[in-house]
């Protein structure tokens, strides 16, 4: 059976007659551009994510961009970020003349190495910036931690963690700030690019604000250099009517990882596929279902290339590491090691809430049949 990596028109069937009529009243209203849709969003995904604000902004990329920008980062500064991940994460700190300084991940979360961070640090470096990868936080105490003792603020990039739990905290509210995405992927996904900020400054806030329309207050007075980072009332009216669904996706991508967990067991292949290890105290909501081939980049690409043969979808996140990427070639000669292994031996599975559990069985049955 042909098994899509994800179907977003199953998940748009539960919102349809919501999404049109709402749809229908911005068209009539005319009101595109911020306003009481935007208003209401944002305070409900503050709420949710336990924090005192949020802010919806043109995409996550531009939420981490507007993070630094608030921040002040720029020429000569560092920021520290994880050697694997999606390119946005070090995108941005280029783009403003920084230099990200790459740090490894631990192969068990695929999440920033908190042992490996201190070392990196110079009287450079202006933030730190882990990713929640996958669904998954990283080890926040300790990141916090080092940040605290040398006053360097942390920016969580929560493009695929919406929902997130740390030890009873969501992501998005435990450092200075979090950068969300609403990629029609993610698990919270608009109807085209969308992301949000949230922090519990309120000074931050303020600014963030006045970023997000060219450091403009009042209109046509500018304060800052900013950028043009609004969210469109469409994308937050959509965001809106999808956010009280959300936690039910959650717990039907959770019910499927477990029921991966089961079939793989069955299977017998424990030891040719590692599966997503959810740490204690960490809330994983599986943005991604990512299982791992230790033998090597030649198994996983026989998978993978036998999985789409018999289009079941699959897809590598991510082919590169961000120091192997042509763009920041020649910036380190430094190995990072574990994010090189997952960038060669992991592989993403369907695992979106709507999937059948027959549909999780043929998955792993391919599996065990490419692997024979």
């Amino acid at each position: 059976m042909a098994i899509p990596l994800l179907d977003l028109k199953l998940q748009y069937a539960a919102i349809r007659e919501e999404a049109l009529r709402v749809t229908a009243e911005i068209y009539e209203s005319q009101l595109f551009i911020l306003g009481k849709r935007v208003d209401d969003f944002e305070r409900d995904f503050a709420q949710y994510c336990q924090t005192r604000h949020a802010l919806g902004i043109s995409s996550g990329t531009d939420a981490l961009l507007e993070a630094l920008m608030v921040l002040g980062i720029g020429q000569g500064d560092e920021v520290i970020v994880p050697a694997y991940s999606f390119f946005a994460t070090a995108g941005v700190v280029s783009r403003l003349g920084a230099t990200p300084v790459f740090v490894d991940i631990d192969l068990t979360d695929y999440n920033l190495d908190p042992r490996l961070v201190e070392a990196r640090i110079t009287a450079r470096t202006k933030a730190i910036m882990p990713v929640h990868l996958y669904g998954q936080c990283a080890p926040m105490d300790e990141l916090m931690a080092i940040a605290a003792q040398r006053g360097i603020p942390v920016i969580e990039d929560a493009a695929q963690a919406v929902g997130c739990d740390y030890n009873g905290h969501r992501a998005g509210s435990i450092g200075t700030m979090g950068a969300f995405s609403f990629f029609p992927s993610k698990n919270l996904g608009a109807f085209g690019d969308a992301g949000a900020i949230t922090t519990n400054d309120d000074e931050l806030a303020a600014r963030l604000v006045d970023y997000r329309v060219h450091g403009m207050r009042p209109k046509y007075f500018h304060h800052y250099v900013g950028g043009n980072f609004r969210i469109d009332a469409l994308q937050a009216a959509m965001l809106h009517i999808k956010l009280p669904l959300l936690e039910s996706w959650h717990e039907g991508r959770r019910r499927n990882a477990d029921l991966y967990r089961r079939h793989f067991a069955d299977a017998g292949l424990g030891e040719r596929v590692v599966l997503p290890e959810e740490l204690r105290g960490r809330r994983h909501i599986y943005n991604q279902y990512i299982v791992r081939f230790p033998e090597g980049s030649e198994t996983r690409d026989r998978v993978m290339n036998h999985l789409k043969s018999v289009q079941i979808g699959c897809e590598v996140y991510y082919p590169l590491t961000l120091p192997q990427q042509p763009c920041f070639a020649g910036l380190t000669d430094e190995s990072y090691p574990q994010s090189e292994t997952a960038a060669q031996q992991t592989l993403a599975i369907p695992v979106f809430p709507e999937l059948k559990e027959e549909q999780i069985a043929e998955v792993v049955r391919e599996i065990r049949k490419a692997l024979e």
